[in-house]
């Protein structure tokens, strides 16, 4: 029976920790401003200065800008269009979720609407 109590007990306890602990989404501070990114491709690393608005996002990305609108779901959701694609595969609109906020950078998540493959990236508010 003490075994019981202290098992209880122990179950109390992580629970209560776990409920506590909240992942930080201030999304709104991200709606606008100016961001980087930087992913590995390959054995390169590679950086994307973009700007975004409530409404436009202007990406600098190895000499070229794009522009692209964005269509705001809800504070921490978007879809991002390009507005001047130069193949097929930039036509496609782009899911993109923030998972978590931590200062000046977040987590998110993004796919290709109606494609179920995400991946995950961190991106730094630089202004």
């Amino acid at each position: 029976m003490r075994m019981l109590h202290k098992s209880i007990y122990l179950f109390l306890f992580v629970l209560s920790s776990i409920s506590c602990y909240q992942v930080e989404r201030n999304c709104s501070d991200f709606k606008t401003g100016i961001f980087e990114y930087e992913a590995m491709v390959g054995t390169e690393l590679l950086k994307t200065t973009f700007i975004r608005n409530d409404s436009i996002e202007i990406e600098q990305f190895k000499g070229h800008t794009d522009t692209s609108s964005i269509r705001w779901i809800n504070d921490c959701e978007y879809i991002v269009k390009n507005l001047n694609p130069r193949s097929r595969s930039e036509q496609k609109a782009i899911h993109m979720k923030i998972i978590s906020t931590n200062g000046d950078e977040y987590l998110f998540e993004y796919n290709i609407v109606g494609d179920s493959k995400k991946q995950k990236g961190t991106v730094k508010k630089i202004d």
